[in-house]
């Protein structure tokens, strides 16, 4: 690969760390031409960008970008591919649901600003909640006593119109 093009790959990569806020570092090491584009078409319904990148111009990227990337590093061995992505936890809830064997395997990952270094650490990743889902949650919260209100207030109308007709059908 000539210079010129190894900038450019650089450039490309930084350009994508700029606009993506997530990214998954991923072994696909073992997976054939099928499957590796069986998984390039789930990344591309579950919106997250695929790259297979040279580990030394993914590092010169990571070097040059102005987050510290460093504990990543050491992941940077094998075939790699990197997943873009702006959701914390889709690249984790696609590899767990792909993976076979193994493969593809996590190797580390940059989500919501923390480093997750290590295959043990996808459940952790499925457990990060989407922005989606975090402003669901509040809505929620904050409807269930609005809800809680309304709800003892009709029934509270109904319970005193029932004593209002007992009292009332009442011989004296």
């Amino acid at each position: 690969m000539r210079k010129e093009d190894k900038s450019t790959v650089i450039e490309n990569i930084g350009a994508q760390l700029k606009e993506y806020a997530h990214l998954y570092l991923v072994d696909v090491h073992g997976m054939d031409a099928e499957a590796t584009a069986n998984l390039r078409r789930k990344c591309f319904g579950s919106e997250i960008k695929m790259v297979v990148v040279k580990n030394t111009l993914l590092r010169k990227a990571f070097e040059a970008s102005e987050t510290d990337y460093s504990p990543l590093f050491d992941s940077l061995k094998g075939s790699t591919a990197v997943f873009f992505c702006n959701t914390a936890n889709a690249p984790a809830k696609l590899l767990k649901d792909v993976a076979k064997d193994g493969i593809p395997a996590l190797k580390a990952a940059y989500a919501e600003e923390g480093f997750y270094v290590g295959a043990e650490n996808l459940d952790a990743l499925c457990a990060i909640k989407s922005k989606n889902e975090v402003i669901a949650e509040v809505v929620a919260l904050l409807q269930s006593p609005a809800k809680n209100v309304i709800s003892a207030l009709q029934s509270g109308g109904q319970t005193i119109h029932g004593v209002l007709k007992t009292l009332g059908e009442r011989a004296e």
